[in-house]
């Protein structure tokens, strides 16, 4: 009777047993596909089973893996898709673990690292071309690349507090490199700076020291006079002092150099001479202020031709008439002739 209890509990299990798949209910393949009835050893091979139907199609050097690397157990469907299941991340997470974002299934070679930088905001530009991912990537291993921020002083610190021409922390410059400097450079040439108080021409001197002759750059007068007051006081042709021009250089003078001098100001503030009636009529500014005091001014020795007689008789119908400059300027005040 035991006996008998023991047969039919063995064919129970080895039933149970014969209907159990054990790669899953999810593969439906037949399994002769794989195996024979001599025994369960795989005969297939990678082609015996499309990969594509999965969500994971097997592309470069993954087609030549072996299965089991990947699938552990029978149950394949159980295997996880993303890189990190199966490859060690050797960057400890510093960049994500979606390897796709760098490297593709061929190998682990990366070749887009300009388009890597530029989708994090900081683009490779004239020397940082050229730079080792370890100069700005500094960790214990050189494989790990930590976020360390764009900006500037994030790496150049050392540069900034050993720069000393100028010297740059006792002139409290700013640690923001572009306001200076173009990314795009090849070295450290200052092509970026000085946009405030551009230096063209006359102002483009290789010599910092000759405006900042203190410690503090920032301390430096914008004012034409904070440099070119001698300039003013020596002028004679015309005499500044005298004529109370004012000392804001770039009323008359360009960088280019200090002649031709155009007092544009001339005729919204007293008299017409390069637009209306005078435009052109003059050559200097002697001709109308002589003697050299610019605070006055003459009509009658630029107008001699017209002669007080005849001038006299224009005006019989203007009481008080007088051939005298100052008239001239009351009743004509823009140099109109009516």
């Amino acid at each position: 009777m035991q006996r008998l209890s023991f047969i039919i509990g063995f064919i129970f299990w080895s039933c149970l047993l014969i209907g159990q798949n054990p790669h899953g209910e999810q593969l439906k393949i037949d399994c002769k596909v794989c195996h024979t009835s001599e025994g369960w050893v795989f005969i297939g091979d990678s082609s015996s089973f499309d990969h594509n139907s999965t969500n994971f199609m097997l592309e470069g050097q993954h087609q030549n893996t072996d299965c089991k690397l990947c699938h552990s157990s029978l149950k394949f469907n159980e295997a996880e898709t993303t890189c990190n299941s199966c490859h060690t991340d050797v960057h400890n997470m510093s960049v994500g673990n979606d390897c796709v974002r760098c490297h593709n299934s061929q190998n682990w070679l990366v070749d887009i690292i300009p388009e890597l930088h530029e989708q994090n905001g900081f683009p490779l530009m004239g020397n940082h071309r050229m730079a080792s991912c370890t100069d700005c990537h500094i960790s214990d291993n050189n494989l790990v690349w930590n976020r360390i921020g764009n900006d500037c002083i994030m790496c150049h610190q050392e540069d900034y507090n050993q720069t000393v021409n100028p010297n740059h922390m006792a002139s409290g410059f700013s640690t923001n490199c572009v306001e200076c400097h173009l990314p795009t450079a090849e070295s450290w040439g200052a092509e970026n700076f000085h946009l405030f108080f551009p230096l063209t021409e006359g102002h483009n001197i290789a010599d910092c020291a000759a405006c900042h002759d203190v410690n503090n750059y920032s301390a430096a007068s914008p004012e034409c006079s904070s440099c070119h007051i001698d300039d003013y006081n020596n002028a004679a042709n015309p005499n500044h002092l005298t004529a109370g021009f004012n000392t804001n250089c770039a009323e008359c003078h360009t960088t280019s150099g200090w002649q031709p001098a155009d007092y544009k100001q001339h005729d919204a503030q007293s008299f017409p001479i390069y637009s209306g009636n005078h435009k052109g009529e003059w050559n200097s500014c002697t001709e109308c202020h002589i003697g050299g005091d610019y605070n006055n001014f003459s009509c009658i020795d630029c107008h001699e031709h017209n002669n007080q007689s005849r001038l006299a008789g224009e005006h019989d119908d203007v009481g008080g008439f007088k051939f005298e400059s100052n008239a001239c300027y009351a009743c004509h005040p823009r140099g109109e002739e009516d």
